[in-house]
This record gives C-alpha cells, structure tokens and sequence, in this order.
C-alpha cells in the first residue's frame, strides 16, 4: 500500500475537518479547541494526511515560546481509520520537525478520562508527569484551570 504524504494543514482543510469533525471524535464536543491560529499562525507545526482531497488524519502543534519544546495540541483521526498508526506517524513527523529546528522535547495533555489518549501515549512512549490519581495516572493539578487537573505528557527527542 502506497502512503500518504505528510502535508501542512490549509485553510480548506481546516474547513473540512470543521465540517466533518464528528467524523473525528463522535461527537461535537473538542469542535471549539478547533482555533483557526493553527492554520493561520501555526501552518508549519500543523499536519494532514489526505486521501485525494480527504483529510484522513490531522495533528496541530506549535512550539513553545518558554522553552524547548514542541507542543500537540489535538490530534484527530477518522473514527474508521483509528488504530491503523496514522496518528502515530503525524507525531513522529512532528518530532522529525522539531529536531530540525534543535527543539528537544515533546509535551501532550489530556483529561484524566481520556483513556484512549492516555494509552497511546503511554504506548508511544511518553512519561506522565504530576501526582498519582487512582493508581497509575498521574495529573498536574489546575493544569487548564481551577478544578481542571490534566495528564501531562513529556518526552525527550
């Protein structure tokens, strides 16, 4: 099977993804962590993969302005597509991105229920940082705000 090639992600499609978003996540529910900065600020950090013109899966990042590190804030995969190691290459693309620009690490969040983001993390080989909560997730403690405790994700590339 020929693969995709890794492509910024455009306006246009920004506006699909928009449009088609809960063919992403289920539901409509992350629609407004959807910034349009990520394709108008952010364009060299933010990432497609497409089919024809089908945006298949997509990953918005940046890098810090406090220290070394890049940042994924949303990686969206199409719920059919899921589990096929699409979201895996955007990350390692993106690490690829910031160890050309001697960036030399990798920060991603998550909400403590998020079970399915934790375990890819974990499988990817990140390291949660903060307290422990029920056993083996750790949070950093009004990481988004009072009350709102993330899992915080850290790698060195």
């Amino acid at each position: 099977m020929e693969t995709e090639p890794i492509l910024n992600c455009g306006q246009n499609d920004f506006l699909q993804i928009l449009s088609e978003i809960e063919d992403f996540w289920g539901s409509d529910r992350k629609l407004f962590y959807h910034h349009p900065m990520f394709v108008n600020e952010f364009a060299n950090t933010s990432f497609v993969i497409k089919e024809t013109a089908k945006v298949k899966t997509y990953l918005f990042g940046f890098i810090s302005q406090t220290e070394k590190t890049g940042y994924v804030h949303l990686v969206g995969v199409r719920q059919s597509l899921q589990r096929q190691g699409l979201g895996k290459k955007l990350y390692e693309h993106f690490i690829k991105e910031l160890r050309n620009q001697n960036v030399k690490g990798l920060k991603a969040i998550t909400t403590p229920s998020n079970t399915k983001s934790i375990n890819f993390h974990i499988k990817f080989g990140m390291e949660m940082i903060g307290e422990s909560i029920n056993g083996n997730i750790k949070v950093v403690k009004n990481y988004s705000g009072y009350g709102q405790d993330r899992v915080v994700f850290r790698l060195k590339i």
